[in-house]
């Protein structure tokens, strides 16, 4: 269920909120990892990603973020989702996850793509249970053992 006092908005790539967000991700994919070289490809910037999203609790505090980057006509990937371990399970990510999802249908594009990775069941399993299915990986993430792939039509 997704919680009605929650509030997802556009912000600046480097909206404090959207800095701190990015980093908790970081340390979390870097422990889960043991690495901090988990992810294949050009690292998302300003220029790159189309909108940042920023989901704020009912006290105003930043909980959640996720970003889309377009990738080409038609198609975009979504970009350094995460929630904060204390509002996990609480409807963040699916809120986020479905505003991503209007925001491409609003720059055209039809079809969403990601990449997740083999230390993260978690998210494997909640894109699978917001409808993404798994893809042969695409792009960068070709050959990475440690990549998963999904899509969605939207």
């Amino acid at each position: 269920m997704i919680d009605c006092t929650l509030t997802v908005t556009p912000v600046a790539w480097d909206d404090a909120d959207a800095v701190r967000l990015r980093e908790a991700q970081r340390i979390e994919l870097d422990a889960r990892y043991g690495t901090d070289d988990h992810e294949p490809g050009a690292v998302p910037t300003a220029e790159s990603v189309a909108v940042f999203l920023v989901a704020r609790d009912a006290g105003g505090t930043a909980v959640g973020c996720g970003g889309l980057r377009p990738l080409g006509p038609g198609s975009g990937e979504v970009k350094r989702m995460y929630v904060e371990p204390s509002a996990r399970g609480t409807g963040v990510a699916t809120a986020l996850l479905r505003a991503l999802e209007d925001h491409a249908k609003s720059l055209g594009i039809t079809r969403l793509l990601l990449e997740t990775g083999t230390g993260q069941p978690d998210a494997i399993r909640f894109y699978q249970r917001e409808g993404y299915e798994p893809i042969e990986a695409y792009g960068p993430y070709r050959g990475e053992p440690l990549s998963r792939c999904f899509a969605r039509d939207l």
